[in-house]
């Protein structure tokens, strides 16, 4: 059930992320794709770089507000330590099933992806929040951008040499290599993962962002319109220091950047904030609905998007004397024929979201919930 009580904006917020990351992850062709639905090819940001960062400073505004009422009774600690990582352990399976479908291929399997690194960041982020202080969860932030900074550009790749950025060769790619072997990384690079294990690292730094933002939130006694003054304020600094850091350590998806942290979790924040003080504060919630059904039940839509996606290629149709996947055979027929090659592969993707809407908004409409 929906809770009275619930955040409006955060759910938003959620709903919007969530339906650009089914988006970019469904054109109807890759090779024919806008640019900013792309990521970067290496350094630099594009919007569709800023999808998987929003995802994880939810999970840290999220935590707080689910978490926060029941932290101060310690007698509750090991239940709520407990409930994170069955559901940290629960989003990770889910994640290495989307890998396993529909070969299951357990030889070859992708072991990290997006599912995996959310419920590590989820689980890890949960821990910190019930075990720490506030101070002392500023440290931690700190010594995870500082730390894998220096561990990224001043420790020495074993048999390649001095530290680098670059693909293949850097640190991270190296762990992810000797760890997981080649048989398990993302087989799109084949010999690093950019959801592997050291770039959980900071990334784990961008769901703790998300912390400092709901813990800003929760304050008593402060008008929400200083609540939004500040999580702007620190947003518009925390970008401002994430591009000033780029200069000398790049923003970087892949690589997880620490100035990616930054300039990511900069740029949600500033995001946040304007719904937040248009949503909560002003009331304007009009035209909100669409994005709240989407985001009451993202990890349930992202998961069946990504089920439904694989499935349509096994359904296989005849189209010009040849067996073909069901996408192929609907998108070629229904779509490439009548619009330009961009605007057919967007038009699809845009038809795929849709898709979900007739499914989820029933489900909104019945408070239909359900959670992972």
């Amino acid at each position: 059930m929906i809770k009275k009580q619930r955040l409006l904006s955060l759910d938003v917020f959620r709903g919007m992320t969530v339906i650009a990351m089914i988006l970019v992850n469904n054109p109807g062709s890759w090779g024919k794709m806008y640019s900013p639905l792309k990521h970067a090819e290496w350094h630099g940001a594009t919007p569709t770089d800023l999808i998987f960062p929003f995802f994880l400073f939810i999970v840290g505004v999220a935590i707080v507000f689910a978490l926060g009422s029941r932290k101060q009774d310690s007698s509750q600690h090991n239940a709520l330590l407990l409930k994170a990582l069955k559901r940290g352990c629960i989003l990770f399976l889910l994640g290495l099933f989307l890998h396993l479908f529909p070969s299951f291929d357990f030889a070859n399997v992708r072991i990290f992806g997006v599912l995996q690194r959310i419920g590590i960041v989820y689980f890890v982020c949960a821990v910190l929040f019930i075990k720490t202080s506030p101070k002392t969860l500023k440290g931690i932030f700190a010594a995870l951008l500082v730390g894998y900074w220096i561990l990224m550009t001043w420790v020495p790749v074993p048999g390649i040499g001095p530290a680098n950025l670059e693909k293949g060769t850097n640190l991270a790619a190296w762990i992810d290599l000797k760890v997981l072997t080649e048989a398990h990384v993302w087989k799109a690079a084949g010999t690093w993962d950019p959801e592997g294990l050291l770039s959980t690292i900071p990334a784990i730094a961008t769901g703790i962002m998300g912390m400092f933002i709901g813990r800003i939130l929760r304050k008593e006694n402060v008008q929400p319109t200083e609540k939004v003054a500040q999580i702007f304020s620190y947003g518009l600094l925390a970008t401002i220091a994430g591009l000033a850091w780029g200069l000398t350590f790049p923003i970087n998806k892949a690589l997880w950047t620490s100035s990616y942290v930054l300039y990511t979790g900069g740029i949600a924040s500033m995001i946040f904030a304007s719904l937040y003080f248009f949503i909560d504060v002003k009331g304007y919630k009009r035209g909100s609905r669409v994005f709240v059904a989407y985001g009451v039940n993202a990890m349930t839509v992202f998961f069946l998007s990504a089920i439904i996606a694989k499935a349509m290629n096994l359904i296989k149709v005849s189209m010009d004397g040849e067996l073909v996947g069901s996408k192929t055979y609907l998108y070629k027929t229904f779509f490439s024929p009548y619009l330009s090659d961009y605007n057919a592969s967007l038009a699809w993707a845009i038809c795929f979201v849709m898709v979900f809407l007739a499914i989820l908004w029933p489900m909104y409409r019945k408070n239909i919930i359900i959670k992972i």
